[in-house]
């Protein structure tokens, strides 16, 4: 799931995923932290979902995945669009 927050020139998209699916660790990776997966890490929350926020600029597309423990690329049913394999984020 994506939730947006509308910031001065910026959009806050915050990417959420189930507390354990899949399991262990997952990244959200994409053009915008050039698909490095140390960038941003779902962190759990008290919701039991884990999640991560991005600020990125307003009025931009963005392509992105998730990146699982064993090489596991996943892509968001929720993405605005797709490009290919990735889920694309238009803000």
């Amino acid at each position: 799931m994506l939730e947006r927050k509308q910031l001065k020139g910026r959009t806050q998209v915050t990417f959420i995923l189930p507390d354990n699916a899949p399991e262990g660790p997952v990244s959200v990776v994409g053009d915008f932290n050039h698909w490095n997966p140390a960038a941003h890490p779902l962190e759990p929350r008290g919701d039991g979902t884990r999640a991560a926020t991005v600020a990125l600029p307003a009025h931009s597309a963005h392509s992105f995945a998730y990146l699982a423990a064993g090489d596991y690329w996943f892509d968001d049913d929720h993405a605005d669009s797709h490009d290919g394999v990735n889920g694309r984020i238009h803000t």
